[in-house]
């Protein structure tokens, strides 16, 4: 109990809780801005926490931390454009939302979801963040490389509608992943002589050029070959507490999902989005309606990536290791603090990590008056001319993507793969599967070879982890149902034709 109130005692500092507050709404103003993103935010903030107490620098960042992470699902609803990459499952269905005429109600979903995957993740981050911490500790590379397996059955899922075009973009995901150096050997592979590929080609270069640039290329497609396009109309507009009530489960499932992702280093919300909206439209019982503007789409996708924020911390706190490149700039931000993460921070720092559960929740839930108060300013935004506000985009997307490691080849390699999503957009192919493939491709390549070179190039012997043959199984039923499925369709219709 004393732990509790000396955490309540920081929490409700004037400054600290200030400092959360800005935080969370610089977060959310930096995660709409196309390009930019959580490791930016975070970025700008850090030479802060040289003149902070420990409670204030974590208040701050966390806050910025939560609030980028739903930020991008603002842009990503009204323009298409993900601002960050862990939202950019939330496009598939809040922009078909938003050209339907509810914007306001697709942000609105994504603001609960948000919040919801939020405070579910930190409440099971409080209750079970020392057991969750030691499982996180049995996952070797062959159980990595099983999840990974797993992970990649989700193109079928996101490509149901043309799934030969699914696979064959996830491919080239998976391809584009393997430029740079090989994680084994430090080998040069696909960068032609350019020594700036030998660190590999980035997310967020990918992300930036695949959905907002092509999304660029295609508005002015559309205004040369049909007139101007529809400008989207912005709002906010909470869903009712009865359709809240009637997807709980959608809530509950993502953020589960998102927690368990997080906890295991190194995947990230991006992964968390994907995998959560694959599963949704695998199992949801609004799965038809995914693609159109579907609420459980952005339920899926918000409330794993911002689980994620909490799932993160679990790792990061209780093992020292970084659950993703953002909790990583959080660690050095405690260490400059004089705060050392690990086994035994609960007992050494106990009152500072109930403050970090403090804070997650009272910025996931900051999330719905703050985004209700600046939707009027993204109106305004969205009221814009076309050409001033995609022009913009474009000015903001190559900014954000220059800056996050200020090197000029991100500038062409997001330029390339605009012209490239442009071209698969027309031709009906998804982008959906190259960024699954490109962001899970490293860690099932790793993974993999790591595992071989345990087993001295037995593969069979992955199958002896309790964990692993978990996943190859589910992996393998999430594999065969569909197929059964069809088989038992086609066999209650041939009768009928009888």
């Amino acid at each position: 109990m004393d732990i509790f109130l000396a955490a309540l005692g920081m929490m409700f500092d004037p400054l600290v809780l200030a400092l959360l507050i800005a935080g969370t709404i610089g977060g959310i103003i930096i995660g709409a801005l196309p390009g930019l993103g959580s490791i930016m935010g975070i970025t700008m903030a850090l030479p802060l926490t040289f003149v902070l107490s420990p409670e204030a620098s974590l208040g701050l960042l966390l806050g910025i931390y939560c609030g980028s992470v739903f930020g991008g699902a603002i842009s990503a609803i009204l323009i298409n454009t993900p601002g960050t990459p862990q939202s950019a499952a939330t496009l598939f269905d809040g922009y078909p939302m938003a050209r339907a005429g509810r914007a306001g109600e697709a942000i609105g979903w994504a603001t609960v979801a948000s919040a919801a995957g939020g405070v579910i993740a930190t409440l099971l981050f409080m209750v079970a963040a020392p057991t969750l911490a030691s499982f996180g500790l049995m996952f070797g590379p062959i159980e990595y490389f099983a999840l990974g397996v797993f992970a990649l059955t989700c193109l079928a899922a996101i490509s149901r509608e043309n799934v030969i075009k699914g696979l064959l973009a996830g491919l080239l995901g998976l391809f584009i992943a393997t430029v740079g150096q090989d994680s084994i050997t430090g080998a040069p592979r696909f960068s032609f002589g350019n020594y700036q590929l030998y660190g590999g080609i980035g997310l967020v270069p990918i992300l930036v050029g695949l959905f907002a640039l092509s999304e660029v290329f295609e508005r002015m497609s559309e205004r040369v070959e049909h007139g101007a396009a529809t400008i989207i109309k912005s709002g906010f507009r909470l869903p009712t507490v009865r359709d809240m009530y009637a997807r709980k489960f959608a809530f509950l499932k993502s953020s589960l999902i998102g927690t368990g992702i997080g906890i295991l280093p190194g995947i990230g919300a991006a992964a968390a989005s994907m995998v959560s909206y694959a599963e949704a439209k695998r199992n949801s019982p609004n799965r038809d309606n995914f693609g159109k503007g579907e609420p459980d789409g952005i339920i899926a996708s918000e409330a794993a990536n911002n689980a994620v924020t909490a799932g993160a911390m679990i790792p990061t706190l209780s093992l020292g290791v970084p659950g993703d490149p953002i909790t990583a700039i959080m660690l050095g931000a405690m260490t400059i603090q004089g705060v050392i993460p690990g086994p035994n921070f609960f007992v050494n720092e106990g009152d500072l990590g109930v403050f970090v559960f403090l804070a997650l929740i009272v910025s996931s839930l900051a999330l719905i008056p703050f985004t209700a108060l600046l939707s009027p300013l993204i109106a305004r935004l969205i009221k814009a001319p076309e050409p001033l506000l995609f022009g913009g985009v474009v000015v903001l997307v190559m900014i954000g993507t220059f800056s996050v490691s200020y090197n000029y080849l991100d500038l062409l390699v997001a330029f390339l793969s605009g012209i490239v999503g442009y071209v698969l957009r027309r031709n009906e192919i998804p982008l959906a599967p190259i960024v699954i493939g490109f962001v899970l491709g490293p860690m099932v390549e790793s993974s993999l070879r790591q595992g071989m070179i345990l087993t001295e190039g037995d593969f069979w012997a992955f199958f002896r982890s309790p964990i692993a043959s978990i996943l190859f199984a589910v992996t393998a039923f999430s594999l065969v149902m569909p197929v059964w499925s069809a088989l038992r369709g086609r066999g209650r219709q041939d009768p009928q034709r009888n």
